[in-house]
């Protein structure tokens, strides 16, 4: 059983671009060369887009090859399966990484612990459950992530499918 999905990586400097071809190439097991072009976003720092197909939980092994650098924007998705559903990691520098299960037609997921939990801290007064309920669907990252997409529009994509 395979999925497919997509690595975005929104920005990153230049000395951080060929890191990030050999922590992808680690978890795809062959080489990595991406095609970094210029991002207008934030002037000084480059972008990359990758199509990967790959058993499911393949998105989590990106995720965390790339989480460890504070300087890097990315992004990390995979289309629901049969037997497994969808999945998308955010990352920021002032945010950290924020993790998605989503479904059939994109929607974000969120298990009902995580919206009782919300429920809980907002009727203790210990939040805004609007506040809340924003964050666990991924809207501050959606924030500071949306410039940097659009200004990826029309770049260049690449498939590459996971060794065996």
């Amino acid at each position: 059983m395979t999925t497919r999905g997509v690595l975005y990586v929104h920005s990153a400097p230049r000395a951080l671009c060929p890191h990030v071809e050999w922590a992808v190439a680690g978890v795809l097991g062959t080489r990595v060369s991406l095609d970094w072009i210029k991002q207008p976003a934030a002037p000084g720092t480059w972008r990359a887009e990758l199509s990967w197909q790959g058993e499911p939980g393949f998105a989590s092994k990106l995720a965390s090859a790339l989480r460890g650098w504070h300087l890097l924007r990315f992004e990390v998705t995979a289309d629901p399966s049969a037997g497994a559903e969808g999945e998308r990691y955010s990352s920021t520098p002032q945010l950290g990484i924020f993790h998605a299960v989503t479904g059939m037609h994109g929607d974000i997921l969120i298990p009902e612990d995580r919206l009782r939990a919300a429920l809980d801290r907002a009727a203790l007064g210990e939040t805004d459950l609007a506040a809340e309920v924003s964050r666990l669907l991924g809207k501050p990252w959606d924030d500071e992530l949306e410039p940097f997409r659009y200004a990826g529009e029309g770049a260049p994509v690449r498939w590459l499918h996971q060794v065996v």
